[in-house]
């Protein structure tokens, strides 16, 4: 057996769903910047799971259905309204998420009509879920869902109570398109691990969550925040960049894995950041992030991805920093429910090997003796 330290390089499936081939991310086959300028989250969404683009009544249809999932059960926002006031965001949404599956009659059914209809509506529930957490721990009472409106509106509707402005619907759509879906990336890794054993889609998506609450998949767009903040100010940049790179320190937001000349996502909330900030007339958060890319870049030859636009991207929305995270999820949902279906259609239980390093021809030592 040949050890391979994080998987890295290993191939471990066959997918349709998505691919990373030179640097190039396409959704079904159709690339990135294509799909970002060009097509809205849901329309995306049905591309990965139906494996086409949606006609126009498709779209209706879909839209229509996300609508009517959109709702959540009273039991479960009465829940969220017990968790501890300091409970972390991705760990209220992995619980609420599970139980959702207690609520749904056909959560044990694996008929391919019924985990379909299961994607939709855990992709319609997610948003409602982190908007109202977000707004039960600031002491406010959850907004209801509308019907009729895409995604992105509803989440900014719910999270604040008032009807968004148009460009932070149009930046939050774009962003959900980007993040997705991206190949075997661990959260969605985990998902298939743990419905190849043929367990329901709840506890498939319940697995993925888990994964992207670390810092090093979802968390590091919460990280890059962080940084900024303790940056402060634009003059503060080069101080403080130098500073950690001279301390060998990892600058969060850049350098990706399977990315060599730069992640392809990372122009689109680049350019995103920059209207956003054009428009609400303040430019230092933009400005201080093209500082610190030109500094990393410089010195360190790394490339931003695309964790590192998306901070500013959502605080210039007025999301707040702990709910970056959870957005992602929103967005990744739809990728983790496309590779759960396709797990499931050609399933085989995943079951690697270990390489064994521990002591050898050991033996039982009588407990007196011990």
């Amino acid at each position: 057996m040949t050890v391979t330290k994080g998987l890295e390089g290993i191939v471990a499936t066959t997918s349709s769903i998505s691919s990373i081939i030179d640097g190039v991310l396409t959704y079904r086959g159709i690339n990135i910047d294509d799909l970002a300028e060009n097509a809205t989250f849901e329309e995306v969404a049905y591309l990965l799971w139906y494996g086409k683009l949606p006609s126009q009544s498709e779209l209706n249809g879909l839209l229509k259905q996300i609508g009517e999932y959109a709702a959540v059960p009273a039991s479960v926002l009465e829940s969220l309204k017990l968790y501890p006031k300091n409970t972390n965001s991705m760990a209220a949404l992995r619980t609420a998420v599970s139980s959702l599956a207690l609520y749904d009659e056909q959560a044990n059914d694996m008929s391919k009509e019924a985990n379909l209809r299961k994607a939709i509506k855990i992709q319609a529930q997610i948003p409602t879920l982190i908007a109202a957490f977000a707004r039960i721990r600031d002491g406010k009472e959850p907004i209801a869902p509308k019907q009729g409106t895409s995604i992105a509106h509803n989440f900014l509707y719910m999270l604040n109570g008032t009807e968004p402005d148009q460009v932070a619907v149009k930046a939050l759509d774009q962003a959900l398109v980007l993040h997705a879906d991206h190949e075997l990336n661990a959260s969605t890794f985990a998902a298939r691990v743990t419905v190849a054993t043929l367990s329901d889609i709840y506890s498939g998506i319940t697995s993925a969550i888990g994964a992207l609450k670390g810092p090093l998949h979802g968390g590091a767009n919460e990280a890059v925040m962080v940084m900024l903040e303790e940056i402060g100010s634009f003059s503060n940049v080069e101080p403080y960049i130098n500073e950690k790179l001279a301390n060998k320190e990892k600058i969060m937001g850049f350098g990706h894995r399977v990315y060599k000349n730069g992640d392809p996502r990372a122009k689109h909330l680049q350019k995103m950041s920059r209207e956003l900030g054009k428009l609400t007339g303040n430019m230092e958060l933009y400005e201080t992030s093209v500082k610190i890319e030109e500094i990393v870049t410089g010195q360190k030859g790394l490339k931003p991805n695309v964790d590192f636009y998306s901070a500013s991207v959502y605080t210039t929305l007025g999301i707040p920093r702990d709910l970056f995270t959870p957005i992602f999820a929103i967005s990744r949902a739809s990728g983790w429910t496309a590779h759960i279906l396709e797990q499931y259609d050609n399933n085989r239980l995943i079951r690697p090997r270990a390489e064994y390093t521990g002591p050898v021809d050991q033996k039982v030592t009588p407990i007196a003796q011990r």
